[in-house]
């Protein structure tokens, strides 16, 4: 099965969560260390979630371009 062909994903439940987005400006050696950390931290659910949600932007912009031409 490639990449594009996936199996069926069912969504068996849904939580609403609030979050802020935070714009940062830091030191190249601090981002890295906290990216250190949240992949240390990091859970296979939190990647799939990832995963799931730019396949989603990803998908919808190339709908949007493709009504645009």
């Amino acid at each position: 099965m490639s990449e594009e062909q996936l199996p069926i994903i069912r969504i068996v439940s849904e939580e609403d969560e609030m979050h802020v987005k935070l714009g940062l400006e830091m030191e190249d050696e601090t981002k890295a260390m906290l990216v250190r950390w949240g992949k240390e931290e990091a859970t296979d659910e939190d990647f799939v979630n990832i995963a799931i949600r730019e396949g989603l932007i990803n998908t919808l912009k190339e709908k949007e371009a493709d009504k645009d031409e």
